[in-house]
């Protein structure tokens, strides 16, 4: 995969994902923007790391988000709410094709970048 495919790719699923998550606004798209902009040096220094750009984009915007104060993103609504504190989902493999969101304290997978539904 090319390098501007890659990128495009990344950034159209995690849209997608914030998008089914009820997180898609102009604060969320400029950091995804923000985002993919930092990866484009990363993956043309690394032309076979473009099928891992996708993870490393979601990574870098669920940080800012966190980071800025927006709050955590994607939450976990695989657990109940009773049985653990508020958390978010993690993707696997941090560097590694087919990137996935699980559930880091259970080990569930809730599914494959892009690919969220506003209930996991």
């Amino acid at each position: 995969m090319r390098t501007d495919e890659a990128l495009l790719d990344a950034r159209a699923r995690v849209l997608a994902d914030l998008t089914s998550t009820a997180w898609a606004n102009a604060a969320a798209a400029n950091i995804l923007d923000d985002a993919v902009a930092g990866r484009r040096w990363w993956a043309d220094e690394w032309p076979e790391g473009a099928a891992y750009v996708a993870g490393q984009v979601a990574q870098d915007v669920q940080d800012a988000l966190f980071d800025a104060g927006v709050g955590r993103w994607p939450l976990c609504r695989l657990c109940e709410p009773d049985e653990a504190p508020v958390h978010e989902l993690r993707i696997t493999p941090e560097l590694g094709a087919d990137p996935t969101w699980i559930c880091e304290r259970s080990g569930t997978v809730a599914a494959p970048l892009g690919s969220l539904s506003p209930t996991g």
